[in-house]
């Protein structure tokens, strides 16, 4: 009995379709990114070494070497810009604050050479203002004090004279207030003065007055002018020290002067 083949049912594969499917392996290996030579089973077969055409792998390796190391160094240039930036950051900060400090302390020196000098110059507007000075400067004394003649009524001098012209400037002894400006009688124009430290200085025989009753004076300042006015036999300027402001409460002028520190 004769048995017959059912056409096509059991046919071998042929090569060409066995290299097809060889061919579409390789390069569906080679998209998925495995770095292989996978060579088509037709090929394996033959033992043939297959060509990067056949394959597919030379041109892919090519390309991701590149692409890997654009991005690598791209990575290390992006690394370096930020290590830069974060130092030049550093950098200024710290020379911020060196600035600051460096302010902090050129204003500190300023504040403690400013204090310095104002403590000097109150100390020595004290020391001024404390001080005494003579009432008319370069002078000398003509007459001294308790001096005896019948020119005063009292019968002695009770203050001592400077020479001095008419129109000599005639100067405050020390720190006070006037408390009295005007026309003294046998004084002439003249000025008193009651001083810081509770006693009262005399200043007769002015040609003119400078200063008015209530005014602060302060040491060598011009309270008016030396001359001829009242009871005298020539220009000069009388002067006394009291204890009071009344006549007769007199006490030496010369002793009171250079216990002030005045040299006469």
């Amino acid at each position: 009995m004769a048995f017959t083949r059912a056409a096509g049912k059991h046919r071998r594969p042929s090569q060409t379709a066995v290299r097809t499917g060889a061919n579409i392996a390789g390069i569906t290996t080679v998209a998925s990114g495995v770095v292989a030579g996978i060579a088509g089973p037709a090929l394996a077969a033959t033992g043939e070494t297959p060509s990067p055409q056949d394959t597919g792998l030379s041109q892919a390796m090519v390309i991701g070497d590149s692409l890997s190391g654009q991005i690598d160094a791209q990575a290390q240039a992006q690394e370096s810009a930020a290590e830069a930036a974060a130092a030049k950051a550093k950098a200024e900060a710290v020379a911020r604050q060196e600035a600051a400090r460096k302010a902090d302390a050129a204003a500190k020196k300023a504040k403690a050479e400013r204090e310095a000098k104002e403590r000097a110059a109150r100390e020595e507007e004290r020391k001024r203002l404390n001080t005494f000075v003579s009432p008319v400067d370069g002078s000398s004394v003509s007459t001294g004090y308790q001096a005896s003649s019948g020119l005063w009524s009292s019968g002695s001098h009770t203050g001592i004279d400077f020479s001095a012209s008419t129109g000599t400037e005639v100067q405050s002894v020390g720190m006070g207030e006037v408390v009295e400006a005007g026309w003294g009688g046998s004084y002439g124009n003249n000025v008193v003065i009651k001083m810081n430290d509770g006693t009262y200085t005399q200043y007769g025989h002015l040609s003119s007055i400078g200063v008015s009753v209530g005014e602060k004076v302060t040491p060598g300042q011009q309270i008016g002018l030396s001359g001829a006015t009242g009871n005298v036999t020539g220009p000069h300027l009388h002067f006394e020290a009291r204890t009071t402001a009344e006549y007769g409460s007199d006490m030496d002028p010369l002793s009171y002067l250079r216990s002030h520190g005045v040299n006469l």
